[in-house]
């Protein structure tokens, strides 16, 4: 955030560049960590069977391993993504309309912890926060949705299967 603030002239630290920045950064672990244990799991049959054929280990891994764990690649993708949906507190509080990647946001999640308190109860701010969260309900069954589809399209049949 300092780096940001005097490389760019920011005047907060917490803005829009800065937050995704940290997200994306923050999900890479994540992805990382489940698309290897997707890769480890595919089984030792395959590769040898590759490597049989005369494949070279390149080869093995980009035509027989990558495929065969494809399916948990593209769930690591999606967790990652999901996590940083989830952690986007970390962009701050202004309840503005951001106008450049420079400017400090308030995401949904943030806006709910930040007002529910002081929202009368069944008041119509109270209802649009909930609003919110329903809206951020259906974002999380979506990217459920769309794993599933991923996971369930690219399974493989027989013995690679994960």
């Amino acid at each position: 955030a300092p780096f940001l603030q005097d490389a760019l002239g920011a005047a907060s630290g917490l803005n829009l560049l800065n937050a995704s920045l940290v997200l994306a950064l923050m999900s890479v672990p994540t992805i990382c960590s489940v698309s290897e244990d997707a890769l480890y799991s595919v089984p030792r049959d395959l590769r040898e069977a590759s490597l049989a054929l005369g494949a070279t280990r390149w080869q093995t891994t980009v035509r027989v391993v990558v495929p065969a764990a494809l399916s948990g690649i593209g769930t690591a993708v999606m967790l990652g993504m999901s996590r940083a949906i989830g952690e986007t507190m970390v962009a701050g509080g202004a309840a503005i309309l951001p106008t450049s990647l420079l400017d400090p946001v308030r995401p949904m999640p943030a806006s709910i912890a930040a007002e529910m308190a002081e929202a009368p109860f069944r008041s119509e701010h109270y209802h649009a926060l909930f609003a919110i969260g329903i809206v951020l309900f259906f974002l999380t069954l979506a990217f459920n949705v769309l794993a599933g589809h991923i996971a369930e399209k690219h399974r493989q049949a027989g013995t690679s299967s994960l």
